[in-house]
């Protein structure tokens, strides 16, 4: 019987200290043979000889090379993550769960930060395909569909449509749009304000304000919106808020995300106005680092862990089963955080 040994692990990687796969298999005191099948999972061997080899993979610093993997038609176990700004706490949140999800299924992830720049973001398109990810998450909200369109690898995408083969994760926006108007009404609010994030098809802000605009017309109400640039900076943002409540005068306003109906709240106490008995305010997104640090701020609550499983479980349903037929678009309800910042119906 002859073994076949695998040309992409065979092919030394450097460790730390310059080590080789054949450094490895002298040191477990297995043979190159050996190390590589246990390496690419083939074959049945013991606990005690996995455990020699993966001891001296450890105590070397060794790691197969994914890259020459790839090449010969292998996973490389790598995942491409494209967000807009990992500072926003709900980007960072949903992050962290996707690696978790990732981890657990023994993959690992390459992360790119958008920063809602098209340029960059083709830029890191570029970058995944030559690394050789098996797969793309992709949250961004760039006009450069197109591109996704034409990469030759699973994506999936979180809160925007790209085509009937990349499927669409997100939480009922519309919905939310429509809970926070409803909150606000039934506190007496009748002169409305949103603070949306730029309003274009490919940006989920889009259906909170159009969820949040259905309800007020149905109430007679014309909520005036002001549109928050994506790449303004803090006191800019903060400058726009504190001109538009000047101006607009509202007793009720919807941020389409927290950091922005923080902000909303830094400006409402400088101009010495009551939360809620003045303006009550409502935010969107509520991740768990603003629900656990700031538990006075009423929002719409994304369920995050919900989001992170379902685009894990998808994209790799897309690697490992290609032919699969699969749902386009996954829709998760929204809930609410009641804090201090609205009334009491």
């Amino acid at each position: 019987m002859i073994n076949y040994i695998n040309k992409d692990v065979i092919e030394p990687r450097m460790g730390k200290l310059g080590y080789t796969l054949k450094d490895v298999a002298e040191r477990a005191g297995v043979s190159l043979t050996t190390v590589s099948r246990v390496i690419n999972k083939r074959g049945y061997f013991s606990e005690k000889t996995e455990s020699r080899i993966y001891t001296a993979m450890q105590e070397m610093n060794y790691h197969p090379n994914s890259v020459a993997r790839s090449l010969s038609g292998k996973r490389t176990k790598l995942i491409g993550v494209i967000l807009t700004d990992t500072r926003n706490p709900f980007n960072a949140q949903l992050l962290e769960k996707i690696e978790s999800e990732l981890f657990n299924r023994e993959y690992k992830v390459i992360l790119a930060n958008s920063s809602d720049n098209p340029q960059k973001e083709r830029s890191y398109i570029g970058m995944l395909q030559s690394n050789q990810v098996d797969g793309l998450i992709t949250a961004s909200h760039n006009t450069i569909i197109d591109d996704y369109q034409q990469l030759n690898l699973p994506v999936v995408s979180l809160d925007r449509y790209f085509g009937p083969n990349i499927p669409t994760i997100s939480s009922d926006n519309f919905s939310g749009g429509q809970t926070a108007a409803r909150v606000l009404l039934a506190g007496g609010a009748k002169k409305l304000l949103v603070f949306s994030g730029e309003i274009h098809d490919t940006n989920p802000t889009v259906d909170r304000t159009n969820g949040f605009m259905d309800i007020a017309k149905k109430h007679q109400l014309t909520p005036a919106i002001q549109m928050m640039p994506s790449d303004a900076t803090v006191n800019f943002r903060k400058m726009l808020i504190h001109q538009e409540i000047l101006k607009q005068k509202p007793d009720g306003i919807m941020a389409t995300d927290d950091t922005t109906a923080l902000l909303v709240l830094e400006e409402l106490r400088m101009m010495h106005l009551r939360v809620p008995q003045d303006v009550q305010v409502v935010g969107y997104d509520g991740s768990d680092f603003i629900r656990e640090s700031f538990p006075t701020l009423s929002t719409v609550v994304q369920p995050i862990s919900d989001l992170a499983k379902t685009l894990v479980d998808t994209l790799i349903r897309k690697i490992e089963q290609p032919d699969l037929a699969q749902e386009r678009q996954y829709t998760f309800p929204i809930t609410f955080h009641r804090g201090t910042t609205t009334k009491n119906a």
